[in-house]
């Protein structure tokens, strides 16, 4: 049976909080940065923020499943945003285009790239570990994250489960270190996924610094 106390409110705003943000991001990129018109993406995910923010009061299982279902689906949109703007981004590093000729523009883009890149796979492990944020808090299922709390049960209070902030850590520290860092990937696809972002964090961090260094010398 599901609980309040597994949905609560404030177990999903941190990330709708987080979600907001990323659909603002697009308006401050420029222009040949973001997919298609400047407002698509930001309209659209506004949209499905908006509808996941509204379910999200309700605590029945059916509600549940329409939350996560809108949830994969935004996040999923920001992820083709983020694929394109990285793209995008090397391409003109790679090719001297415009942000390679202005130190500013470049930084400046370049880290919001960056930065964006990294809440969003923040959000998917958020959403993707364990089934789910409120499948966690119904079912044992082993986890796909080893977090210190779950391995050694007296670092936390019983019953410790990890939050947004955990998994934004995680894919922070991912993305500066290249590798885990207090949280290790049990199965294939978070193996991968933390792969995949450190491979796209490290072209992004070194094409932006190599390209400043060239620029400002």
């Amino acid at each position: 049976m599901v609980t309040m106390a597994a949905l609560r409110p404030e177990r999903r705003w941190p990330p709708g909080l987080a979600l907001l943000l990323l659909t603002l991001m697009p308006l401050l990129l420029p222009g040949r940065l973001t997919l298609g018109w400047g407002w698509l993406l930001p309209v659209a995910c506004g949209t499905l923020f908006v509808l996941v923010a509204a379910t999200s009061v309700v605590g029945d299982r059916r509600r549940s499943r329409v939350v996560r279902r809108l949830s994969l689906v935004l996040i999923g949109a920001l992820v083709v945003g983020a694929v394109w703007s990285t793209a995008r981004l090397i391409d003109d590093l790679v090719h001297n285009g415009t942000l390679a000729s202005s130190p500013a523009e470049l930084l400046s883009s370049g880290s919001l790239v960056w930065v964006n890149n990294n809440v969003i796979f923040g959000l998917l492990y958020w959403e993707l570990d364990g089934g789910g944020p409120a499948h966690r808090g119904l079912h044992n299922r082993p986890p796909d994250f080893a977090f210190p709390q779950t391995i050694d049960p007296a670092l936390a209070a019983p019953g410790w489960r990890p939050t947004f902030v955990d998994y934004l850590y995680l894919g922070l520290t991912n993305a500066l270190a290249f590798s885990p860092t207090d949280a290790m990937p049990l199965v294939p696809w978070a193996k991968l996924t933390m792969a995949l972002q450190s491979l796209i964090s490290v072209s992004v961090l070194s094409l932006v610094i190599a390209r400043a260094v060239n620029v400002l010398t």
